[in-house]
């Protein structure tokens, strides 16, 4: 591995830590660069990217729980089920049928997109939607839906969250990235509780990752409580497009590549 992509590596790194710090999506920029890595596999590129994402999520998760405070009797819960998703999606990665997947993913992510920029109001007032055991089992759901798919795919997981806790939930757009960061947390611990045995994690790179992660997780978390509910809004239109291009990318080649 040359200087160059070892780099382009810890940049990436870097930048993926801050954006999963406020909205999620950083796996967009972390996967692509793991598999600029000369002989790396693909189910070794999803591993490492696990665990060099854990450090980046735990970070701005425990910067955001100092600060704001986030719902942890919804997110804790919401944990618990994705954890245990998340490892049942790694172990599927290899064989889930990622044509009929990606489809799917891209269009809800065009839906949302649209819906969250012709309407401003979303996301920017808290007004919770269930109480009780109405709000529990949606969130439960929601861990057990996007955790799953975390452990299979990965990239945008952090994003899906902030959108199912802002739309479904009806969480502001700060404490849904304040709670989406411990989801996320249990959701790369799920997948490498099976990586890691495997033998799947190349641990000198995902660490090297990890330390890069962690200074992009504390300076995006930081910036998103100092700026709050509005400028992750953008950021998170910003991101949306992002995973919308790429994803398209990947259809279209899958189908007429």
């Amino acid at each position: 591995m040359t200087w160059v992509t070892l780099l382009l590596l810890i940049a990436a790194g870097f930048a993926a830590g801050w954006v999963d710090a406020v909205v999620g999506g950083g796996g967009l920029l972390q996967l692509p660069a793991l598999l600029m890595v000369p002989g790396i596999t693909p189910v070794q590129a999803l591993a490492t990217n696990k665990l060099g994402s854990i450090f980046g999520t735990t970070t701005s998760a425990i910067t955001y729980a100092r600060r704001v405070h986030p719902a942890m009797g919804t997110a804790l819960p919401m944990a618990a089920a994705a954890l245990l998703a998340s490892y049942g999606g790694a172990v599927v990665a290899a064989s889930l049928p990622e044509r009929i997947i990606l489809p799917l993913i891209l269009l809800a992510l065009i839906g949302v997109g649209v819906f969250t920029a012709v309407k401003p109001q979303v996301g920017q007032l808290e007004k919770l939607r269930y109480v009780g055991m109405g709000h529990l089992s949606r969130a439960v759901a929601i861990g057990l839906i996007i955790g799953f798919y975390d452990g299979v795919l990965g990239p945008g997981t952090g994003t899906f969250l902030v959108i199912a806790l802002v739309t479904i939930l009806g969480y502001n757009f700060l404490n849904s990235s304040a709670q989406a960061k411990v989801v996320n947390v249990a959701t790369n611990l799920g997948a490498l509780l099976y990586f890691a045995p495997a033998g799947h994690v190349l641990l000198g790179l995902g660490l090297l990752l990890g330390a890069a992660n962690m200074a992009g997780g504390y300076l995006g978390a930081r910036m998103a409580i100092a700026k709050g509910s509005k400028f992750i809004r953008v950021v998170f239109l910003l991101v949306v497009f992002s995973l919308v291009l790429k994803l398209g990318y990947d259809v279209a080649n899958d189908f007429f590549g």
